[in-house]
């Protein structure tokens, strides 16, 4: 039997994404000369019998704030559109081409990343794709969805506040958020400097993990980047969960989870057979100094659109860019000064648990243009309640993975599960990650159609 060739699976792949996008809406650019040239090279390469590259022929797109060489960055907005074409790939992708992942193209988000719903009022709204008419979540939902809707089976986002583990839960796929400073930053369009995480989305968690370990790795051109070595976990994810001190997050998180989003975290917490209720430290402060630093932060670094191109910026979301710029200064000092004390509570956690869950998302999935949501009968604003549980944890840095449950069955919507660890630890929550996929409890589920 011949062996199929690369290019034959991306020829095969654009179709698919051309069909099943039209109604899903997750791409805003296809890279598609590139793709097919990336895939003829590993045919070369295969054809003279050399060792292929451990991602060799896995198809893979990015939220639009990476840089594709030759492509305008256009980071969600309108107002980047007439930027010059990035001069090269940002590093996460040139190491996934080192690889041997073949890129397809750029993704939707939230216009410069604020915001949990993907209601992109220049591209579109990206839909979920298992049920059309719902939020994708954000701000990477165009990530989320097309690994969803499997266009690809590996994606690239950002994550701030919420915006890689709100759509992971809102889609139902694996997304993990690394340590803060983990993976570079370099190439990828800021936010806010001092909590932006880049991580990614995958339908297995082996493949989640095998794609880490081939991003891991110093970059002198991040300084955000403090690693100095690459430290695998694609070997360490079967072995089990054995000593693991596993605990429930309760209090603030207990209460601002629905229904549905209690059922999912029983499911999670009966397989990993974790009993013990956790207080995070200051969770509702935490929340409250990041809506602080991501709106002087965005502010500031919008200043010069909002001054001149305020009618083309992102409506749901330009005036919170103007909060940010009008707030005292000293907001943001005591913001960041709690920020210090905060993370040292939160580590101490860590002496006693080696990984703790949460829901990501208080509810599942919304129609989009929801502006409430209902949680344990409080009406709350949707776009910024939707990231409620995830907001205190990436503002200590920690990693998480997300983890996809169906608590309702297969025919309903999925919610995510937060498998949070220490700093650096990455490997416990993928341990976790790969033991539920392996009993059932956590999974992506197939759509046929689109």
């Amino acid at each position: 039997m011949t062996k199929r060739s690369f290019r034959d699976s991306i020829e095969e792949r654009i179709f698919d994404i051309q069909v099943r996008d039209k109604s899903v809406n997750a791409f805003t650019t296809l890279s598609l000369e590139r793709a097919r040239s990336e895939s003829d090279e590993l045919d070369q390469l295969s054809r003279s019998g050399s060792k292929l590259p451990p991602l060799a022929g896995v198809p893979y797109a990015v939220k639009n704030l990476f840089d594709i060489e030759g492509v305008t960055t256009v980071a969600g907005s309108k107002v980047l559109q007439k930027n010059l074409p990035a001069s090269r790939d940002a590093v996460l992708i040139n190491r996934l081409k080192s690889a041997g992942a073949i890129l397809l193209g750029a993704l939707n988000m939230d216009e410069f990343a604020y915001g949990f719903t993907t209601e992109n009022s220049h591209y579109g709204a990206t839909h979920n794709p298992h049920k059309i008419g719902y939020m994708s979540g954000g701000s990477s939902g165009g990530s989320a969805a097309a690994v969803a809707a499997e266009m690809v089976p590996l994606s690239l986002g950002s994550d701030t506040n919420g915006s890689i583990r709100v759509p992971a839960s809102f889609c139902g796929v694996w997304g993990l958020k690394p340590t803060f400073g983990r993976l570079s930053r370099a190439g990828a369009y800021p936010f806010v400097d001092s909590i932006d995480h880049v991580g990614h989305f995958s339908k297995t968690v082996d493949l989640l993990s095998l794609s880490y370990d081939c991003m891991q790795g110093p970059d002198e051109s991040d300084r955000s980047c403090i690693v100095t070595s690459v430290e695998p976990t694609l070997g360490a994810i079967n072995e089990g969960l054995k000593g693991l001190r596993i605990g429930v997050l309760g209090g603030y998180f207990e209460e601002n989870s629905g229904a549905v989003a209690k059922l999912a975290l029983d499911k999670v917490a009966k397989a990993l057979n974790a009993r013990d209720l956790v207080t995070w430290p200051n969770a509702e402060l935490a929340r409250a100094a990041a809506f602080i630093i991501t709106a002087s932060e965005g502010g500031a670094r919008h200043l010069q659109h909002l001054k001149e191109s305020y009618s083309d910026l992102e409506p749901l979301s330009v005036d919170r860019f103007m909060s940010g710029v009008l707030q005292p200064v000293s907001w943001y000092i005591k913001a960041q000064k709690f920020r210090k004390i905060y993370r040292s509570q939160v580590f101490e956690l860590f002496k006693h648990w080696d990984l703790l869950l949460a829901p990501c998302t208080p509810v599942q999935s919304q129609t989009i243009g929801s502006e409430w949501i209902d949680i344990n009968e409080n009406k709350m604003p949707a776009r910024a309640s939707i990231g409620i549980l995830t907001q205190p944890i990436s503002f200590a840095g920690c990693p998480v993975v997300a983890a996809p449950v169906w608590p309702m069955g297969t025919e309903n919507l999925p919610l995510g599960i937060q498998l949070i660890a220490a700093p650096w630890r990455e490997d416990v929550a993928l341990k976790a990650a790969k033991y539920l996929e392996n009993v059932g409890v956590s999974k992506t589920i197939s759509i046929k159609a689109v």
